[in-house]
């Protein structure tokens, strides 16, 4: 009978660069193919747009691709695309040179082409379950938002909205997904 080693948080933080995005699932290291070109493009309208809002507001700090503790012992670390957390939960004076101990208030994360809708699903259940009081689920192929909790769809033509975690946060679904014309 064999017996699988797991890795801690601090030990996948000491990892090499240049291996590619990992995250780290109960004690288990996960290496993540790079995603596509409008992946990354969607990531960075997002995580600017929240941060245009949280910064006007001086509501917390907005990050992207950074990892935080979903569990502990055995640890599991997740790396969102975008993430908000609210200065009540995190001094934003505070720097964070390992992986953030507190969970972000909002998780934004763009599906990628490779992803199971299982996949998904577990990682949303994850973030709930860990504290996370709102996730979005950016949808490229279909251009549509689902809200979690409740796994409410927002189509084009609708509006997505902070709700309780970013009140006063509003923008039309298809500003999301919206191309920048020229440079």
């Amino acid at each position: 009978m064999s017996t699988k080693t797991l890795m801690t948080g601090a030990e996948m933080l000491r990892l090499p660069r240049g291996k590619g995005k990992c995250e780290l699932v109960l004690g288990v290291l996960y290496e993540l193919p790079p995603p596509g070109g409008e992946h990354g493009e969607r990531s960075v309208r997002i995580g600017r747009i929240l941060d245009d809002f949280v910064e006007a507001h001086q509501l917390g700090r907005v990050g992207v691709e950074s990892g935080f503790y979903t569990s502990r012992n055995p640890d599991s670390v997740r790396g969102p695309d975008a993430f908000f957390i609210s200065k009540d939960r995190l001094d934003p004076d505070i720097e964070v040179p390992g992986y953030y101990e507190v969970v972000p208030d909002l998780v934004v994360e763009v599906l990628s082409p490779g992803e199971s809708f299982a996949e998904v699903m577990e990682k949303v259940e994850e973030y709930l379950g860990a504290g996370v009081r709102l996730v979005w689920l950016a949808d490229t192929r279909r251009r549509t938002i689902v809200v979690h909790p409740g796994g409410r769809v927002l189509h084009e033509g609708e509006t997505l909205t902070g709700e309780i975690v970013l009140p006063g946060f509003a923008v039309p679904v298809e500003r999301l997904f919206r191309r920048k014309r020229g440079g």
